[in-house]
C-alpha cells in the first residue's frame, strides 16, 4: 500500500449476497481526504462501505487494502484489529438505549481491551469535548435530540483514534439544520485531526454546501464527479 493512501482498490468486484453490484472498482483514497459516495438505492455504495469495514468479503480484486490490511487475505481474527483502526457512524445511531452516553462509550472501550480506568475516563471526556457534549455524559439516548445522538455516535467512532471514519448516511434521519451541524463537525474532525472520512449520502444539498471529492456509483461502476458538477442522485 502507498504510504499516502489509506484505501487502495484495484479491479475490485463488489457483491451483495451473490449479486454483483459493482465491477472493476479502482479507487485510491489519500490519508486525510474527505470523500462522498453517492448513488441511488441499490447502486452499491453501502456495499462498498461494508467492504471497507470487512462486513462483506472482498471476493475478487487485483488489490484491496484498507489501513494497511490486505482484505484479500484477511483472516477472521484480524477483522477486530482492522475495525479498531476505523470508526463507523450509522444513520440510526445504534446507541445502547438502556445506558447513558458515558456508559455507551465506556462499553466500547472495555470491549476493545481498554483496562485502565483513569485512561478510560480521560478518553471519554476527550471525545465528548470534541463533539461538544461533555455536559450530557449521563443522559440516556432518549433524552437527547437526534443531532445529539449522532454526535454521541461520532464520539464513539473517535474513541480508538481511528485513521478512517466510515459514515453511512449519517444525516439521513436529521432535519436540514441539524444535518449542517453534523457536517461541520465531520469536516472539523477531518481538518483538525486529519482523519480520513468516507461518507455515503443522498443529500445533494449538503454536497453542494460542503463540496469535496465525490464518487458516484452508477450502472455497476464508479466514477469521480467534479466538485462543481450538477449531480443527479436518482433517489429511488
Amino acid at each position: 500500500m502507498s504510504t499516502n493512501h489509506i484505501i487502495e482498490f484495484a479491479g475490485l468486484d463488489v457483491y451483495q449476497d451473490d449479486n454483483l453490484v459493482l465491477s472493476d472498482v479502482n479507487l485510491n483514497v489519500s490519508k486525510g481526504e474527505f470523500l462522498y459516495l453517492i448513488g441511488k438505492v441499490g447502486s452499491g455504495k453501502t456495499s462498498l462501505i461494508k467492504i471497507i469495514n470487512a462486513e462483506l468479503d472482498a471476493k475478487k480484486a487485483t488489490k484491496a487494502e484498507v489501513a494497511g490490511f490486505n482484505l484479500l487475505t484477511l483472516k477472521s481474527n484480524q477483522i477486530p484489529l482492522l475495525r479498531r483502526t476505523l470508526g463507523v457512524v450509522f444513520q440510526d445511531f445504534k446507541l445502547l438505549p438502556d445506558r447513558s452516553v458515558h456508559d455507551n462509550l465506556q462499553f466500547v472501550l472495555k470491549a476493545t481491551s481498554w483496562k485502565d480506568k483513569v485512561k478510560i475516563e480521560r478518553r471519554i471526556k476527550d471525545v465528548l469535548e470534541m463533539v461538544d457534549l461533555f455536559t450530557k455524559a449521563y443522559k440516556k439516548p432518549h433524552q437527547l435530540s437526534g443531532g445529539e445522538q449522532q454526535r454521541v455516535a461520532i464520539a464513539r467512532a473517535l474513541l480508538n483514534n481511528p485513521q478512517l471514519i466510515v459514515a453511512d448516511e449519517p444525516t439521513g434521519n436529521l432535519d436540514p439544520e441539524t444535518s449542517e451541524t453534523i457536517m461541520r463537525l465531520l469536516f472539523d474532525i477531518n481538518k483538525v485531526a486529519g482523519i480520513t472520512i468516507v461518507m455515503a449520502t443522498h443529500n445533494h444539498g449538503l454536497i453542494k454546501k460542503f463540496p469535496t471529492m465525490t464518487i458516484k456509483c452508477e450502472n455497476g461502476s464508479i466514477c469521480e464527479v467534479a466538485a462543481n458538477a450538477e449531480i443527479e442522485l436518482d433517489i429511488e
